[in-house]
Formats: structure tokens, C-alpha cells, sequence
């Protein structure tokens, strides 16, 4: 019943800007936790971001942690994420996911929906 559609992936040169986002249906977007992934070809699913449920709370892996911000919009059933300075090392489909209440917000295996991806590729 719930379902989550990113957009926004697509082609971009190292240094540039993407956003993406993800709208959430068929549940109530306000109660639930939301974290960003990613994939690279031959990788583990990679935690990317997480904001909670309520306002305030945001977490971000180490790779993106100071150009990728995180932010929802409970009034849109959107969450969003933010990819400044990006580099050629995040080239990978990011994932968006949702849960009430992951208890380690990093690991995928925590969260109970998720989108099919979209495609994120930076070019050097």
C-alpha cells in the first residue's frame, strides 16, 4: 500500500547540484522516519541521509556529510535530498526509504518501503 517514487537522478558534471526527491502515499508521510541510499554497481546499499518523523533529527553517512542535505515536506508527502559539490564517486542509484521508527537509522535492512531508484551519474 505504501509506495515511494523518487525523481530528479540524472547526468551531472563533478562540482554540480541535483535534487531529488520522493513522494510518499498510501500512509501517513508525518510519521514516518525517512533515510536516502545508494548503490553502486557491485556494493552494498550505502546509508546516504536520514530525518526522523518529527522535526529536528537528521543524520548523514560520512561520504556526504557536509554537501547533501536532507529536508521533508509533510504537506507534500515529500522528502528531499539535497547533492552539492557532488563527485564522480557518488555516481549510483539512490534509493529512497521509509520506516516508523528504523532503530539504527544507517542500516538498510531497518526499513520497511522503499522506492525503485533513480539514477544519479557525475561526471569528472
Amino acid at each position: 500500500q505504501v509506495q515511494l517514487v523518487e525523481s530528479g537522478g540524472g547526468l551531472v558534471q563533478a562540482g554540480g547540484s541535483l535534487r531529488l526527491s520522493c513522494v510518499v502515499s498510501g500512509g501517513t508521510f508525518s510519521s514516518y522516519a525517512m533515510g536516502w541510499f545508494r548503490q553502486a554497481p557491485g556494493k552494498e546499499r550505502e546509508f546516504v541521509a536520514h530525518i526522523a518523523w518529527t522535526a529536528g533529527r537528521s543524520y548523514y553517512g560520512d561520504p556526504v556529510k557536509g554537501r547533501f542535505t536532507i529536508s521533508r515536506d509533510n504537506a507534500k508527502n515529500t522528502v528531499y535530498l539535497q547533492m552539492n559539490n557532488l563527485k564522480p564517486e557518488d555516481t549510483a542509484v539512490y534509493y529512497c526509504a521509509a520506516d516508523n521508527g528504523p532503530a539504527v537509522v544507517s542500516l538498510a535492512a531497518e526499513y520497511d518501503y522503499w522506492g525503485q531508484g533513480t539514477q544519479v551519474t557525475v561526471s569528472s
